[in-house]
């Protein structure tokens, strides 16, 4: 399998520093990021490593839960997923994600609310970004459009 990077360049302290994230493999983009945009509640234009987790678990969710349709017998039609990661305080000191709220909501032909959200659930544990965060609580809300 594949293996991607990404590197970031940063320059000054902690509070008064700030650096360019680069995803290096697709080559799509360089983002700023920032210490104190990190810990506010509006992102101002910059990411933050907790906005490239929650891309990641979005998208590795999406394709998992794909999967898992297909093995229920079901036809993915469309998946609408999110992901949203919060930092904390840690109790050890420093910072840590304090959780990760996925909600997906989609069409699955061939599957009952139930075995939609039975393949959701089957998702959640086998995204191997899941399996990564396992240190941290993922919560998941999983519905069927009408």
């Amino acid at each position: 399998m594949a293996t991607r990077t990404a590197k970031t360049a940063w320059t000054g302290s902690l509070q008064d520093g700030s650096g360019r994230v680069e995803l290096s493999s697709s080559g799509v983009g360089t983002y700023d990021v920032s210490f104190p945009k990190r810990a506010a509640e509006e992102a101002d234009g910059t990411t933050s490593p907790e906005e490239l987790i929650a891309a990641a678990h979005s998208s590795c969710f999406a394709m998992a839960m794909s999967g898992e349709i297909a093995r229920a017998g079901g036809t993915p039609e469309s998946l609408d997923v999110s992901a949203a990661v919060s930092l904390g305080p840690d109790p050890a000191g420093g910072f840590r994600l304090t959780g990760i709220k996925l909600t997906v909501r989609g069409k699955a032909g061939g599957l009952d609310e139930a075995g939609f959200v039975k393949a959701a659930e089957a998702a959640k544990s086998g995204c191997p970004v899941s399996k990564a965060l396992s240190g941290t609580e993922i919560t998941l809300d999983a519905a069927m459009d009408s």
